[in-house]
């Protein structure tokens, strides 16, 4: 039979994200979500105690998923500025050379107190799920790649330490044009666009990325150099390939994140229904609400198997052949959305005020349907895993 207990190392991880969630991030979560600022002593505190790198990308096992889970009961959207480097982490190490990845991680990810970013540029205005509708150019010219182009809605965007973006060298090859290329700070072309001002998450930083004949090295692009066609031989992997393959992995983090703000909502609403008392008895005991948080934890408990196999597949070198990775991504955002609206309704007038925390979960909640593929997208992947395709 399957174990689903922790090991002691996995408690002690657990337990060490809760305290920190609980000491650091909830205290200021108002805060920055009213503020709509980047939480960055709290990023430093996070890296100086081993818990700002490694989320994403599957390479921590559960303990991964379960850091995720535990800053996001904390708070969505400061969790999401600890962690979000981890994207363009993940898109280095799936898709870079060893020397790649030697170079760049130590530039992308916070360690030590240092606080350094990372953003990955998938996202465009007009290519949000259809990757193959990206429209930003990367020209060789010589020694060097000149980039051309805007990314959207982008984590990090614009103050990041390192860029990976991804983009075209020919249009005409589909899939198999597309790249992925660093750009560090500092790049001549590469600026920060609009600042966008959101729903939820709002102490993550998202912006637009401007790329303006951005001119960088070519041993830049990730991966191996392209062959040119008299040298023969399959090419190397594309870009797009591996940014797919790279949210495949990571979506299981997503799910986790979604664990930790559908648990916040389910805890606070319990307690609430214990408490309250109309006609006589504790909401609890209403079969109206009590039905409601029954299936609030079952929709939970089954959300946090999904992200958990997830997790042990992609960190195990498992194949997702059954799209794992969406699924845990789909049903755990799904969840989340389900139970926070449930919350609210439980908690009546007090659910709707910005006084109470529970408004703000449901905000913070409906992003995770949305990026790192929604969950339409989520269901064509697991249709056509399930077909064969």
């Amino acid at each position: 039979m399957a174990d689903f207990g922790l090991n002691e190392e996995e408690r002690m991880v657990q337990q060490l994200a809760h305290d920190f969630a609980l000491k650091e991030i909830r205290p200021r979560a108002a805060y920055y979500d009213e503020r709509e600022e980047l939480p960055r002593e709290i990023i430093a505190r996070a890296s100086e105690v081993g818990l700002a790198s490694g989320i994403f990308g599957g390479a921590g096992g559960l303990s991964s998923v379960l850091i995720a889970e535990e800053l996001a009961w904390g708070c969505a959207g400061i969790a999401l500025a600890i962690a979000a480097s981890g994207l363009a982490g993940a898109a280095i190490m799936g898709i870079g050379t060893p020397e790649q990845q030697a170079k760049f991680l130590p530039m992308a990810m916070s360690a030590d107190g240092n606080v350094r970013l990372g953003a990955m540029g998938l996202t465009e205005p007009e290519a949000g799920s259809d990757v193959q509708a990206i429209a930003t150019t990367a020209t060789r010219d010589g020694d060097e790649y000149i980039l051309n182009g805007t990314k959207r809605f982008i984590t990090n965007g614009g103050i990041a330490d390192v860029h990976v973006i991804f983009a075209t060298e020919d249009r005409s090859k589909g899939w198999g044009g597309l790249a992925a290329f660093v750009v560090e700070q500092g790049t001549p072309g590469l600026s920060e666009g609009t600042v966008w001002k959101k729903m939820g998450i709002r102490a993550s930083h998202t912006a637009d990325v401007i790329l303006e004949d951005c001119r960088i090295p070519a041993e830049n692009r990730l991966g191996p150099p392209p062959r040119a066609a008299s040298e023969g031989g399959a090419p190397a992997v594309p870009g797009a390939l591996g940014a797919l393959k790279m949210l495949e992995r990571t979506r299981p983090s997503i799910g986790a994140f979604s664990l930790g703000i559908a648990r916040a909502a389910l805890e606070y609403a319990t307690e609430y229904a214990k408490e309250r008392r109309q006609f006589g008895k504790p909401l609890i005991a209403q079969e109206g609400v009590a039905f409601k948080l029954a299936d609030m934890a079952m929709a939970y408990d089954s959300a946090k198997l999904l992200v958990h196999r997830a997790a042990w597949m992609a960190a195990t070198g498992q194949p997702l052949l059954r799209a794992e990775g969406s699924m845990a991504k789909c049903y755990a955002s799904d969840a989340a959305m389900r139970i926070t609206i449930d919350a609210v309704q439980i908690c009546g007038g007090y659910g709707y005020m910005r006084e109470f925390p529970v408004e703000k979960w449901v905000r913070d909640a409906k992003i995770f349907q949305i990026f790192e593929g929604t969950n339409e997208i989520q269901r064509l992947v697991i249709s056509r895993a399930l077909a064969g395709r």
